[in-house]
């Protein structure tokens, strides 16, 4: 784990600001700067980024976050990648988990094998400025200068070491561990790649971490791809994310193909917004990463049985991973068609048309599991149930789950609550919620709010009057946290940013999470924030003054009061008729 320490000097040291301007054009507004947000389609700009609280927000999606968070679901990275980025970015190094020699030495070692990769691909692009052959075969392709320079693609020429020339030291064992070199028998070495068109595999931090290369001619395999490497793991890895994000960012929705080639010739037609899996089957990890970067991921395949097979899989692994405001859905090619054949001979029109009408996951489920069986017979509705039941209880996103349940429900001649027990999926209740209206709600929406003002202004943590809250309850634990993790701060001036950081994978983090209630305080106005959080102080105080006087009240009418409780009752009005005072000047 990286120590908090650590973030929080990170934090205090990059400016969000010049973070956000490397993805996304900002345009000074009053205290704070303004953009199209890149988390979702719009016209008008409601993305705030500001410079005092080192914090971003959008009024339209209610994304937000620290210089950290942007990182992460802009460039689709983890959190330790995110920090490791932004590290670099101010000339930090991250503390390792395992400071032993052997994990400095693995450190050093992918660094070195990322300086060999770019090494290579510059190298392979060079070679394809030499080689006619290679350029020819691309024009064939329809392919231009420009969408191949885009994609960084090159030329394996065909000699068994033609990587001796960019690495005169060819028995490194570098060149062994990032897949470029193949040591067989005797010690004897030749390159992996030969005679073939590359293409470069680069990870959302603009690393080259392995290479797809293709024969131009007749020659097994069609494609070779880089093995698995310290750097390279096919299964996490998408190509050509780097090049399709802007689009996928515009459009809201991403196309996920099975080729290099296929990626290349729909963006050389205007179809930009596409990626592919790396001669991989579409993994969880794959599907993870589509979700956090489009609302829309349309699966794309050829429309013969090996096709149709590779979406059922993608649907397998994507279902753990599906979220209720996300769409998937699958286009089936003509018989004898693949991406990069079908732009060519119909143009973009027609492949943007194909994803219009595309297969939605649920119609695709239900069709699959259906397909061969007797739904007339109890037999075949049996069987359809019992398909169902292992792929519908993996499905995360609750609505498309309960869909799916009264959908299968109807297909079988049963009831929606005789598929759920049969399932063992808990009936939800679906009634809209009554306003609250108890004291304990009304305590509960005050002290909430009071701990979202405090992660929008760290500085009113010191006044956080922790007697108002129900220190049994997740809000007072969050309460006495946010206090101490401010005493703590020292020196440091603590902003949203950090607080969040601090707080991140929490029982506190949803308590902090502001969500469109934000929205409230657009400009990240303190002196509006701290004249509503004394308010809303006020507001308690005067609220548990009330229910004692009441409590007493109730107490005189079936005995006389003591001594103390009369005093305790008189000073009770007193302060509430100053607390109703001070509520009314303040207003």
């Amino acid at each position: 784990m990286i120590p908090d320490s650590f973030i929080q000097d990170l934090l205090a040291r990059v400016d969000i600001v010049d973070v956000v301007e490397r993805y996304v054009p900002l345009k000074k507004g009053g205290a704070n700067y303004m953009a199209r947000c890149p988390f979702h389609n719009e016209k008008t700009p409601s993305f705030t980024v500001s410079p005092a609280k080192q914090f971003y927000y959008c009024f339209g999606c209610g994304a937000k976050g620290s210089a950290i968070g942007f990182v992460m679901e802009y460039a689709g990275l983890g959190f330790r990648e995110a920090v490791q980025d932004l590290a670099g970015s101010v000339g930090m190094t991250v503390p390792d988990d395992d400071p032993s020699p052997k994990a400095r030495d693995a450190g050093k070692g992918a660094a070195d094998l990322y300086e060999v990769m770019a090494q290579a691909m510059e190298f392979y692009r060079a070679e394809l400025r030499n080689s006619a052959a290679a350029i020819e075969y691309l024009k064939a392709r329809g392919l231009t200068g420009e969408i191949a320079a885009r994609f960084q693609i090159g030329y394996a020429p065909d000699g068994w070491q033609g990587l001796a020339k960019p690495f005169p030291d060819y028995q490194s064992k570098r060149l062994v561990d990032c897949g470029l070199v193949i040591e067989g028998e005797g010690g004897k070495r030749y390159d992996r790649f030969r005679d073939r068109i590359m293409f470069p595999i680069i990870n959302p931090r603009g690393q080259v971490i392995g290479f797809g290369g293709r024969v131009m001619g007749a020659g097994e395999p069609k494609y070779l791809n880089s093995p698995e490497t310290p750097i390279f793991e096919k299964g996490r890895e998408l190509y050509g994310m780097p090049q399709a994000r802007p689009a996928i960012r515009e459009s809201g929705s991403v196309v996920v193909v099975e080729g290099y080639m296929d990626v290349v010739a729909l963006a050389q037609h205007g179809v930009a917004n596409c990626v592919a899996a790396l001669g991989t089957a579409t993994t969880p990890t794959h599907v993870q990463k589509l979700v956090k970067q489009a609302n829309r991921i349309v699966f794309c395949f050829d429309g013969d049985e090996a096709g149709r097979k590779a979406a059922w899989r993608a649907l397998e692994n994507s279902l753990a991973q599906l979220a209720d405001d996300r769409l998937l859905s699958f286009v089936f090619l003509p018989q004898g068609e693949d991406p990069d054949s079908f732009v060519r001979k119909n143009g973009r029109e027609a492949f943007v048309e194909l994803q219009r009408h595309a297969t939605p996951l649920s119609q695709f489920l239900l069709g699959k599991l259906s397909d061969g069986l007797e739904l007339a017979s109890p037999e075949g509705r049996s069987q359809l149930l019992h398909a169902a039941k292992p792929l519908v209880l993996q499905i995360a996103a609750p609505a498309l789950k309960l869909q799916l349940v009264k959908r299968l429900a109807e297909l079988a001649g049963v009831s929606q609550h005789e598929v759920e027990h049969l399932y063992e999926i808990r009936a939800q209740a679906l009634r809209a919620a009554a306003p609250a209206r108890g004291r304990r709600e009304t305590v509960r929406s005050s002290t909430h709010r009071l701990l979202h003002l405090v992660a929008l202004n760290p500085a009113l943590a010191p006044r956080l009057a922790i007697e108002l809250f129900d220190l049994e309850s997740a809000e007072g634990a969050a309460a006495h946290a946010l206090i101490d993790w401010m005493s703590e701060a020292g020196d440091r001036v603590p902003t949203p940013a950090m607080l969040f950081e601090h707080f991140r994978g929490s029982p506190v983090e949803p308590l902090i999470a502001v969500g469109r209630a934000g929205a409230v305080y657009e400009k990240f106005d303190e002196s509006e924030m701290a004249r509503d959080f004394d308010a809303l102080q006020t507001a308690l105080r005067a609220d548990r003054c009330l229910i004692e006087l009441r409590e007493l009240e109730t107490r005189s009418r079936n005995a006389m009061l003591t001594a103390e409780e009369g005093v305790k009752f008189m000073q009770l009005r007193r302060e509430l008729e100053d607390l109703r005072r001070s509520q009314t000047d303040s207003n």
